[in-house]
């Protein structure tokens, strides 16, 4: 869904100042990248972006307050703001506004940039995600607030805040400002930045639930049509792979984008909903494995969540195959993650056991939850 833009500038920072910077539309203080244009639009000198980005130049935000006005005439979109992006613009913070969802509970989104991907299937619900309408090809004012490890959205109401980002979770501190609009013609003016004293940094970690799995190994990623995926691995894959050590994060997501780099592929059935047991060249697999241990033979029940394509080896035997991409299951599907997705029941022997997984992805996030509870749980 989402590629970041290629941050030509070199961030060198700013000083601080108690009032707002102005930043007028037609400023050599912006690098625009992609579809981007200066114009007048309804009275006002505007940025126009449609699947483009306006680059704050030379200037860098830790915490900070950032004004915006914004119009758009277009019936769909993604359009907002970007910050504390690394020099390469692989990793930082996405807040944008989905107007074709206006008045649902995904109007506005907030989503981590991890290594050039956006991953709104991984984190979404409270703190994430929220209703709002949005207007319609008329002026509206944005207000981000930033300060440590939390940021607050204002939209039009700038007594309460619309979204609460309560845990930021690219763990860039310190980076790039810009406009992204991924796509429906979007104009900005009147932007304003302020920087603020840096707050303590503190993160609000979720709560980790009972039986989650959160100690695992990554392999390389390979090209997701090249393996049989319904194979488990040999003994000599697994010596021949080189596998990184992982820990899942509260509530216990596996965020592969931390660690790989996202594919960016066009997915057909997203559009073609004809096409959706057809290969999608460009799809991307990785295997994670971890060790169960049980004082007994038993069964127990593993819930889990998974971005977009998963296989379930345990002990060297396949047990589940599934797909829960964007657009797969029906046309509206969004493959948002979440524990429970499914349900596999493993048969653990006594003793040491191997749980495998093999984990694709198409886009929107790449990862996987496991907890394992009793039967009947």
């Amino acid at each position: 869904m989402f590629r970041p833009l290629t941050l030509c500038a070199l961030a060198l920072g700013f000083a601080s100042a108690a009032s707002a910077q102005a930043v007028p539309a037609d400023s050599t203080s912006w690098s625009l990248q992609g579809q981007a244009d200066i114009v007048d639009y309804q009275g006002r000198r505007s940025i126009h972006l449609d699947g483009g980005a306006a680059i704050l130049n030379h200037q860098e935000l830790r915490d900070g307050v950032i004004d915006v006005d914004v119009s758009t005439p277009a019936s769909r979109g993604f359009f907002g703001i970007q910050f504390r992006l690394d020099s390469a613009g692989a990793n930082g913070e996405w807040v944008y506004l989905r107007q074709h969802q206006s008045g649902y509970p995904d109007a506005m989104q907030y989503t981590p940039i991890l290594n050039t991907g956006a991953n709104w299937q991984l984190y979404n619900g409270p703190g994430f995600t929220g209703a709002l309408d949005i207007p319609r090809n008329e002026w509206f004012h944005l207000r981000l607030e930033v300060t440590g490890a939390q940021a607050k959205l204002y939209v039009k109401d700038m007594d309460k805040p619309a979204l609460v980002m309560d845990d930021l979770k690219s763990g860039v501190q310190k980076g790039q400002v810009a406009l992204y609009v991924l796509t429906g013609a979007t104009y900005f003016a009147n932007f304003e930045i302020r920087q603020t004293p840096d707050a303590p940094w503190v993160r609000h970690w979720p709560a980790m639930p009972g039986g989650t799995l959160t100690q695992w190994s990554i392999s390389p990623s390979y090209d997701g049509l090249a393996r049989n995926l319904e194979r488990p691995l040999s003994k000599a894959d697994e010596d021949s792979m080189h596998w990184q050590n992982v820990e899942a994060e509260a509530p216990g997501i596996v965020a592969l984008y931390r660690y790989r780099e996202a594919p960016h592929l066009h997915v057909t059935f997203q559009s073609d909903f004809s096409t959706r047991l057809q290969p999608q060249p460009g799809m991307k697999v990785l295997y994670a494995r971890t060790t169960i241990s049980s004082d007994r033979e038993q069964v127990k029940k593993l819930y889990i969540g998974y971005s977009d394509d998963v296989s379930v080896f345990l002990n060297g035997r396949i047990l589940y195959r599934g797909r829960s991409a964007q657009g797969f299951r029906d046309p509206r599907f969004l493959g948002i993650v979440n524990p429970e997705n499914d349900a596999v029941y493993l048969p653990l022997r006594k003793g040491a056991n191997e749980l495998v997984l093999a984990v694709s992805e198409l886009g929107g996030g790449w990862g996987f939850n496991c907890r394992l509870v009793d039967v009947g749980n």
